[in-house]
């Protein structure tokens, strides 16, 4: 079995490469120097993991892979302009460098190429792989869609919220593992429960990926610490401060939230620690992972084969960046 960093080095060889044509150079090469950032690459490797965990791996999934990455990072432009982000694994975000229009235009070509690259397989596998493909790249976009409506409103709930860092975050991750495992020939029962797997720990991941915007250091993070208070984020951790705080901080809270001060995220950080947001963050982190193990546990091959993802799982949900 090889484990995620092999695989990781096996993609990142084929991947690291000229992904578009060199005219109209104004459009490319915005398009290649974001893909050049590169990024922990975590998505097209879980689908080079799901296809291992039933067979050895075919190159069929390596193209889906470069698809996944693809529109991952097609996602990662857009959602950049729509945060209005400046920083992208600690490099300028393509709307920053160039403009608006062009990002635009580069996350459009992304996802295009993407779907170069899916056309490639084998007839027998498209038709499972594109309606996977295409349910989860809507479910991406209902999930950001979600992510703004709730910036916007008074309350959210914590279900309301997990909804929607499901459809944001965890249904590419599932589904990533889920079409490698297509290629890789599994049962219905053993994909439904890999999706599972993935989207639990997707779940997790989110939970990580918030509380680093919040807390994380922004050198080893890449992103500016406070995005998320910044855009008035209904994050788990404001959710869970909200429900816990105390009149007076509640109250405080609620005024940050309608101004846009120079030390907004400091105060905001502050309640969030005095309400204990970072040890409840840990334990619900914990409680998302033992379900996704319990998944992983039923999938019917060796123990052994599942190794590499609990590796993997560990790992992000010890990340400090």
């Amino acid at each position: 079995m090889l484990s995620f960093q092999t695989l990781s080095e096996q993609f990142n060889k084929g991947f690291d490469t000229h992904h578009f044509p060199s005219n109209p150079a104004t459009l490319y090469e915005p398009g290649e120097y974001f893909l050049q950032i590169g990024g922990k690459r975590i998505r097209p490797v879980l689908c080079l993991l799901g296809n291992e965990l039933f067979s050895e791996i075919h190159h069929d999934a390596f193209q889906v892979a470069r698809a996944i990455e693809l529109f991952h990072n097609f996602t990662l432009v857009h959602d950049d302009m729509m945060d209005e982000a400046s920083l992208r694994r600690g490099k300028q975000t393509v709307h920053t460098k160039y403009d608006y229009n062009t990002a635009l235009l580069v996350g459009d070509v992304m996802i295009i190429r993407a779907y170069e690259f899916l056309q490639q397989i084998q007839p027998s596998y498209l038709p499972k792989i594109l309606y996977l493909f295409n349910r989860t790249a809507r479910e991406v976009c209902e999930g950001q869609q979600l992510d703004m409506d709730y910036a916007k409103m008074d309350s959210v709930d914590m279900d309301q919220y997990i909804e929607m860092i499901t459809l944001k975050t965890s249904v590419l991750l599932a589904a990533s593992l889920e079409a490698g495992a297509i290629i890789g020939g599994a049962s219905e029962n053993n994909c439904r429960q890999l999706y599972e797997f993935g989207k639990k720990i997707g779940i997790a991941f989110q939970i990580q990926d918030d509380y680093l915007d919040a807390f994380g250091d922004a050198a080893i993070f890449g992103k500016e610490a406070g995005g998320d208070i910044k855009q008035n984020k209904k994050t788990f951790l404001l959710l869970h401060a909200l429900e816990v705080a105390n009149a007076e901080q509640k109250a405080a809270l609620e005024v940050l939230l309608k101004t846009n001060s120079e030390d907004k995220v400091e105060k905001v950080l502050a309640i969030f620690k005095a309400c204990g947001v970072d040890a409840w963050a840990e334990d619900l982190k914990a409680k998302y992972l033992q379900e996704a193990f319990e998944h992983l546990e039923a999938i019917a091959v060796v123990s052994n084969r599942k190794q590499p993802l609990i590796e993997l799982a560990n790992y992000l949900m010890n990340r400090n960046q």
